[in-house]
């Protein structure tokens, strides 16, 4: 892929979220097998490096250059080198792509923001000058935007598996008849990664993303760093708090992962946000049978949709030149239900075609969630990258949350589907974690003290509210803004937002709100 596809894809998935999980929207097999496949070992505790360890990483001088002939001069970027594991500071090197846009005003300037998009997989490098992100002048003023690949994404020794376009696509209903090969699937992403990287794997892991952010923080010179970060960003964030507390010093974390699921229970809480997000869906709907023709009452929207799946199972629906299933349809309109306008007008549109009346036109217009691109970056990384570097996140953090036997994901499947049947199935059914060899430490319990600012819509499928108030309660230091009747993932600097004035006072004063806010956007806005 081109360096102009690639900052295109970027920048599509900005306008989204600026990045919902990779593998939530990656998200995100042999006969029947049971938990007799390659054992993972024990991974012995580790230990922080010292810091005269690290001195080397720490002092380093960074070689600022133009990162983009397409780009403005002053955005800048440079490779930091990180080891690969803190535990053993002397060995293995790898590479960190940085950039920066300095503060518009030297004498007002606070320090550095780092910013992440989320993920895990997704590149934040040209975030600093992503044209919909649109931070606030003051903050432009104030800070030097600092962007970053995190390690084994993009430009940071980019992690390729070889996996093919289906091979990446995760989208994987569970059927009984198909489920066998969804296993074999599981197992061959797991294996590829092996044979390709598996020396890296156990290392990509969040803990090591945030001690990455803790040397970029030395090697700017600066004593604490301030952050914002989106969706997986804000579990980044929330481990750079524990493991950094005094470090840490205006965080803003947009659209909030509960930290105690990652990860298999965030696909499952994604599950169930989707199905409570449905049923708004058809009430609001309902009250607009004369626009949509969905149906008059709630009960009968539901059964207009359920409806267009089952049709477009036995004859897949033409949507504006693609040929989409049940399923398909299912995975179309999961993220969508939460801009219930848009859902409105997409069910409408396939009824119609299910119907034999014209298909929807091919609009070019954006989903208001579309799925990350799984693409090169700076024409470097693997085409798989995305793809790839979101399972070994995903599969690497914990130890314990995924089960090693399938059979144990097709119950899951099975029960999910008939308490979520939007998504349930969808979301616990087999990953290729179930095979996958364990990270090189302990996933991260999050409880401290540390100041930061929680922004969350109340309609938000991909992080749910629920979990944003977990967050909030474990970071007891934190204040958190709802936005009730926002819809959609990702809130500061993406449209304008009634949460946006008390971000920008956070950032600019230093200033938490006295207690939580709540503000309110009109719904099907």
């Amino acid at each position: 892929m081109t360096h102009t596809r690639r900052r295109t894809a970027t920048r599509r998935r900005t306008a989204a979220l600026l990045a919902a999980t990779a593998a939530t929207a990656l998200l995100g097999a042999l006969p029947p097998v049971t938990a007799a496949a390659a054992p993972r070992t024990a991974a012995a505790p580790r230990t922080a490096a010292s810091p005269d360890a690290l001195r080397p990483y720490t002092g380093q001088r960074l070689h600022w250059q133009r990162c983009d002939a397409h780009q403005s001069a002053a955005f800048r970027c440079a490779t930091v080198k990180v080891p690969l594991d803190y535990a053993d500071p002397g060995g293995r090197t790898i590479d960190l792509a940085i950039s920066r846009l300095a503060a518009g005003d030297p004498k007002e300037r606070r320090g550095v923001l780092l910013l992440n998009p989320g993920g895990p997989g997704g590149s934040g490098l040209d975030l600093p000058v992503a044209p919909e992100l649109d931070l606030p002048r003051d903050v432009r003023q104030r800070y030097d935007l600092i962007g970053f690949d995190p390690r084994g994404v993009g430009r940071s020794t980019p992690l390729g598996c070889g996996l093919t376009e289906d091979e990446q696509n995760d989208e994987r209903p569970y059927r009984d008849a198909t489920f066998a090969k969804d296993v074999r699937w599981a197992r061959t992403v797991a294996d590829k990664c092996r044979a390709a990287a598996g020396g890296l794997l156990p290392h990509l892991t969040t803990r090591n993303v945030a001690r990455d952010m803790d040397v970029v923080r030395a090697v700017l010179g600066e004593k604490k760093i301030s952050y914002l970060g989106y969706s997986y960003g804000t579990y980044l964030g929330s481990v750079y708090t524990q493991l950094f507390p005094r470090r840490a010093d205006r965080f803003v974390l947009d659209s909030a992962a509960d930290p105690a699921l990652i990860w298999r229970g965030t696909f499952q809480e994604m599950a169930r946000g989707a199905e409570a997000a449905f049923t708004r869906w058809c009430a609001w709907t309902a009250r607009r049978d004369a626009t949509y023709h969905l149906g008059a009452t709630p009960a009968a929207v539901r059964q207009s949709f359920w409806d267009l799946v089952s049709r477009a199972d036995r004859a897949p629906v033409d949507s504006g030149g693609r040929l989409l299933t049940g399923d398909g349809i299912r995975s179309e309109l999961r993220p969508a239900f939460v801009h219930v306008r848009v859902a409105a007008e997409k069910a409408a549109e396939l009824t119609k075609a299910a119907r034999g009346e014209a298909p929807p036109a091919p609009s070019g217009r954006a989903a208001p969630t579309p799925d990350p691109d799984p693409s090169a970056s700076a024409g470097t990384a693997p085409a798989d990258n995305e793809a790839a570097s979101a399972w070994a996140f995903i599969c690497a953090d914990t130890r314990t949350s995924w089960p090693r036997d399938p059979e144990r994901y097709r119950r899951d499947a099975i029960r999910d589907k008939a308490r979520y049947p939007l998504y349930g199935d969808i979301a616990s059914t087999i990953k290729p974690c179930a095979f996958w060899e364990q990270g090189s430490e302990p996933g991260t319990t999050v409880d401290n003290g540390v100041a930061a600012l929680i922004l969350q819509n109340e309609w938000d499928s991909q992080t749910p509210l629920p979990g944003a108030r977990n967050l909030h309660r474990v970071l007891s230091g934190s204040r958190m803004v709802t936005v009730a009747g926002g819809e959609g993932h990702g809130v500061y600097g993406l449209g304008g937002s009634c949460a946006d004035r008390t971000a920008t006072a956070y950032l600019t004063t230093g200033r938490l709100p006295a207690g939580d806010l709540t503000c309110r956007t009109p719904a099907g806005k």
